[in-house]
Parts: C-alpha cells; sequence; structure tokens
C-alpha cells in the first residue's frame, strides 16, 4: 500500500541529512548545566544539538583562575570553581565593578521550587523543549515512523547517561573549614579589566568558590559518557532510514530546541549550586582606573594587605601599582 509519509516532505530537498544536526557542537547544554550547577532527569526530554558536550561544562571558564582577595582577612587566593568563574566571566564588564551576593536556598521547599528559581520566564520556557519532544514522538508513533522515533529514542538515552554522570560527579565535597554565621566580601580581579565583588556569609562563599564543582570522572563514567557521545553519532547515521517527514521533524525539533536553551540561558540571571543562589546586586560601577577601585575599597575595608597581595598597590610607601 502507497504510504504518503514516504514521500517528500519538501519536493527537491533532502533531509536524509537532518540527523546531523545533532553533531552541531554547540554548548548551550553545557552553559546550562552550569548555570543549574547540575542536572535534573527533565533534561533527558530537552533534546538539542550539543548533547555529546555536556561533560565539558568544567572547561566553560577556558581556563581562568582569577586572583582574588578576601576583603576581611586580607588572603589572596584563586577561585577554582569553573562555573563560578564562568558566571563572573559572563556579567563582568571591563573598567566596572560588578556586585554579587550569595544567599542560601530554602531547603524547605521542593525541586520543582527550586527548579524556578534561576529565573521564571526562562524556567517556563524551558519546559517548551520537553513537551516538544513529546508531541513529536506521540506523532511519529501515530504515523508509524519507528525509524524517527528510534533516532529520538537514542537521544534521549544519550541525554540520561550525560544527565547521570553529571549527577553523579556535581557532589558537594571539600569547602574548606566551617566558619558559621561570619561574614565574607571577596575582590576577584578577571581578565580584561573586570572586577567582580561577591559578599555573603564565609560558608555560602566557600561553597560556590572553594574546591571542586565537577570532580574527575571515574572509569565508569568516562565509558558511559563516551557511549552517549557514540549515540549521537549512531543518530546522524541511522536518522536518514527515517521518513522525509520524520526527518523534517528531527530537525525542527533539534532547532527549534537549540534556539529555546538559548534563549533560556540568556535569559537565566542567577547561578544555582549546592543550595546557593548566586546573583548581581545594583548596577555595575564604572571606574576611571583601576587604582581608584584599590583605594575607595582600602578605605571601605580599613586594610591594604589584600591589595597588595592582588598586585593593585605596592607595599613601599604604598605607591599605586603600575595599570
Amino acid at each position: 500500500m502507497h504510504n504518503p509519509m514516504n514521500q517528500s516532505a519538501i519536493p527537491g530537498v533532502s533531509l536524509n541529512a537532518a540527523g546531523l544536526v545533532a553533531l552541531a557542537d554547540l554548548i548551550s547544554i553545557a552553559q546550562r548545566t552550569a548555570l543549574t550547577g547540575t542536572a535534573s532527569y527533565l533534561d533527558i526530554l530537552f533534546i538539542a544539538p550539543g548533547i555529546h558536550r555536556q561533560q565539558t561544562a568544567s572547561a566553560l571558564n577556558g581556563g581562568e583562575l582569577p586572583a582574588t582577595g578576601a576583603l576581611t582577612t586580607g588572603y589572596v587566593f584563586r577561585i577554582e570553581n569553573q562555573a563560578t568563574v564562568s558566571y563572573m566571566q559572563r556579567v563582568g564588564r571591563a573598567g566596572h565593578l560588578v556586585n554579587l551576593v550569595v544567599l542560601p536556598l530554602d531547603q524547605r521547599t521542593g525541586s520543582i521550587t527550586q527548579f524556578f528559581t534561576t529565573g521564571g520566564i526562562a524556567s517556563y520556557l524551558y519546559l517548551l523543549g520537553p513537551a516538544l519532544t513529546l508531541l513529536i514522538i506521540v506523532f511519529l508513533s501515530f504515523v508509524g515512523d519507528w525509524w524517527g522515533v528510534s533516532a529520538i529514542g537514542m537521544l534521549i538515552l544519550a541525554r540520561l547517561l550525560n544527565v547521570i554522570v553529571i549527577k553523579r560527579r556535581s557532589v558537594l565535597g571539600w569547602k574548606g573549614a566551617p566558619e558559621p554565621g561570619v561574614r565574607g566580601d571577596l575582590l576577584v580581579l578577571l581578565n580584561q579589566d573586570r572586577w567582580i565583588r561577591i559578599r555573603g556569609l564565609v560558608d555560602d562563599l566557600k561553597t560556590v568558590t572553594s574546591g571542586q564543582w565537577l570532580r574527575d570522572e571515574t572509569m565508569v563514567e568516562g565509558f558511559m559518557s563516551s557511549t552517549a557521545t557514540l549515540l549521537v553519532f549512531m543518530t546522524a547515521g541511522l536518522a536518514g532510514n527515517a521518513s522525509p517527514i520524520g526527518c523534517l521533524l528531527l530537525a525542527c525539533l533539534l532547532l527549534t530546541s537549540a534556539g529555546l536553551l538559548g534563549l533560556c540561558n540568556s535569559l537565566t540571571k542567577k547561578l544555582q549550586m549546592f543550595g546557593r543562589v548566586v546573583q548581581t546586586s545594583g548596577e555595575p560601577v564604572a571606574y576611571r582606573r583601576r587604582l581608584d577601585l584599590a583605594e575607595e575599597l582600602i578605605k571601605e575595608s580599613g586594610r591594604d594587605d589584600w591589595a597588595i597581595g592582588l598586585g593593585m598597590i605596592t607595599v613601599k610607601g604604598m605607591k599605586p601599582a603600575t595599570m
């Protein structure tokens, strides 16, 4: 019997390579992982290009480990939490001081409430991705395009494996000795003359700046993430067996989800990690030169050892550092 679904959906246009869209090296999924601090099982149904890049979320900071001074104690160190550095790079502006605050999440709220913490509009838009995936699966099942269903199923399986690995890697580890009730104040010097000030309880600051965010993969986790990558590449090869309308819907799903995820990431203004939320406070403050910033903060904090350690001023005669 003649099946109209086997006819070309768009005359003169071949859609057999639609699955290749899944191989696009987009970092939207990795960026979402960094903004939320982990992965959720809802992510499994959000099918977008770059599934095989999710484990590279720990490289989004571009290798930058910015020097940081504690205005309250004078200690100078580096922030090695890649997600936090990536967030600061995103909100920072050259020649400006951006103020951030770290707040604890109410652990009494459920996971659904915490899902909307990083941004209401962005969270609602994010729900459209899984809904679109389910809608297309139902339609392809109704028309009997099992190759198309299988292609999406393989991408869902790849997402599942990556989500499991991310959830295993993003566990709260060493964060230093607890200092309950003590408030902290950090100045971070990013590259390109972007300056970030982070304030909050010391224990909250340690949670988002010290130790590891994503620990190294174990052998089993490396096998799982490698399997997920192979599934994505297999999908690109096998998707051509789907009907033309199935290929078209798969391409539309990937492209639409990529746009939705990019929009969600751009609308997400907060970083969530280990039960803490990092967000901007007020507008960025411009400074004519870095020395002006140093002198203002030295006067406010009542000490200059942190500024000397950061190289913002010199020791001898309190001369300004060359800048």
